[in-house]
């Protein structure tokens, strides 16, 4: 216990040498939240972060966070902890030349080994679907949100589809998004086929499962779970969604359908109601490299600066933007 407290005690003096904030993602270890400023979704972090009079943004999550941190607040120093925390997912797209990229994902120990991204490109994609606004989850690197039309959340895709004109949409880069969105809007949305492994793993039995031992308890789900798990729950949202429902909610019970680190905050916010995983392996390994040492580390060393040249600054900022005015 002393050697945390000393290490959060050197950190809050070095946050306030450099002029710094701290930030972390809901998914983020639980040590890691309580030392941070702000905690939350990543979007609703940068905007946070780029209304906040400081010098050093550090921002505790992955990659993409980083860079929006970044497109956001160009004049700010935004540093990512650790360098080699990335997102699945946002690498499952590229613009141009796709490579292709290995991975092993826990929980899919029967089919271990995803090949990653597409043999096309987004610039193909938008070939084969001319005129087609492409629409970019938030989730994804600034390059891709540089190419895209407009961006969205988890909470307001069907909002941002619903504000383009004509009759289709591309939509990017979570097929298990694009598909709840398509169950709530009379437009064509046309998929990318990339997930989140730690959201798509969950079925339809694990739903079963939970609910047969928490028989009280409410099912909220992230829209990056599987339509077969959407369609049982009793609330589908985002992280921050989450956090309202249960904070309103009449109910004592809730089973979390998203990555275990929103537990934390829940149960903190909640003291008087119980909180269950959906499945206990919700975890991602990505959000989980930071730790307190990285962070402390970052600090002292101000190494593994997040900076987005201008040109795809500028570009993908127009999208989030574009987002933001609806």
């Amino acid at each position: 216990m002393s050697g945390t407290l000393n290490l959060q005690e050197e950190i809050l003096r070095l946050k306030d040498e450099r002029r710094a904030i701290i930030l972390s993602h809901n998914y983020q270890r639980d040590e890691v939240q309580d030392i941070a400023d702000f905690v939350g979704d990543s979007l609703e972090l940068s905007r946070t972060a780029s209304t906040i009079e400081c010098e050093v943004i550090v921002f505790c999550g992955v990659h993409f966070m980083a860079e929006s941190a970044s497109i956001l607040s160009p004049k700010k120093a935004v540093f990512l902890p650790e360098p080699d925390a990335g997102c699945p997912m946002a690498e499952m797209i590229q613009v141009s030349s796709p490579r292709k990229v290995w991975k092993t994902f826990p929980g899919y120990e029967t089919q271990p080994t995803f090949v990653f991204p597409h043999e096309f490109t987004l610039r193909e994609m938008k070939a084969r679907h001319p005129g087609v606004p492409v629409v970019a989850y938030v989730n994804t690197t600034a390059d891709v949100k540089a190419e895209s039309d407009i961006c969205c959340t988890s909470a307001n895709v069907v909002k941002v589809i619903e504000s383009l004109p004509g009759e289709k949409v591309i939509c990017i880069p979570d097929r298990n998004l694009s598909l709840w969105a398509q169950r709530n809007t009379e437009k064509q949305v046309i998929a990318w086929d990339g997930f989140c492994h730690v959201h798509d793993r969950v079925t339809k039995e694990d739903v079963l499962t939970a609910k047969r031992e928490h028989p009280r308890a409410l099912l909220m789900a992230h829209p990056e779970c599987r339509l077969e798990v959407l369609q049982r729950a009793d609330h589908v949202t985002s992280t921050s969604g989450m956090l309202r429902y249960a904070r309103t909610s009449d109910a004592g019970e809730f089973i979390v359908g998203t990555e275990i680190g929103l537990m934390h905050r829940l149960k903190k916010e909640n003291p008087n109601k119980a909180f269950y995983p959906l499945r206990k392996d919700m975890i991602c390994p990505n959000m989980k490299k930071t730790t307190l040492q990285s962070v402390l580390r970052t600090l002292r060393e101000l190494r593994h600066r997040i900076i987005v040249c201008e040109e795809i600054r500028v570009s993908a900022k127009k999208a989030l933007d574009r987002m933001l005015e609806i």
